[in-house]
């Protein structure tokens, strides 16, 4: 019979624990005479199951065990939830909750919320020049005093429809004529 390193591989734990037939003992230790490769996988196979079943190197020092205990008990999370972790997972589904609560208002509703200086104009002139600032959103006729103007901010004139077009609403103090009230 004659055997290759697979199948001396497969077979490398009965051979050293006796359970193979004569036959294929025999055999193998014909391979190990020849195989260098083989004869290495044995003597290491022989090493790992000597020092595994030798106890004296497996001797641990007294109290080791409750002393790995608490600190693994330190790093590794308690397996209940915590005050956090239930504080953020309520969160979470409010504001999961409240985006699809959102997304359903339609647009009417919306204007309901707007602020009362953000009120949508009507009839304005389309061509009418108005002062806008860099720093707000509400366009007012040239002059106005309610423009919010600081040092760095950008007043300029724009005609009304770009004005709206950009976003901006009129102002419902100078421009009070059309403002939907």
């Amino acid at each position: 019979m004659v055997v290759n390193c697979e199948q001396v591989w497969q077979e490398i734990s009965n051979y050293l624990e006796g359970e193979v037939s004569p036959e294929l003992r025999a055999a193998m230790e014909t391979h190990f005479h020849d195989c260098k490769h083989c004869t290495a996988v044995l003597d290491g196979t022989r090493n790992v199951i000597n020092l595994y079943g030798d106890d004296r190197l497996m001797q641990l020092p007294a109290g080791f065990t409750a002393g790995w205990r608490s600190r693994l008990t330190e790093y590794v999370p308690s397996p209940r939830g915590t005050a956090l972790g239930w504080l953020l997972a309520v969160a979470a589904i409010a504001l999961v909750s409240g985006s699809f609560a959102l997304s359903r208002i339609d647009a009417k509703s919306a204007s309901a919320v707007r602020s009362l200086l953000a009120e949508p104009g009507n009839g304005i002139p389309s061509g009418l020049m108005v002062e806008v600032s860099d720093d707000g959103k509400i366009f007012h006729v040239p002059g106005c005093r309610f423009l919010h103007k600081h040092e760095n901010d950008n007043v300029h004139l724009i005609a009304a429809a770009e004005a709206i077009r950009e976003g901006y609403a009129p102002c419902v103090r100078c421009l009070r004529q059309y403002v939907n009230r």
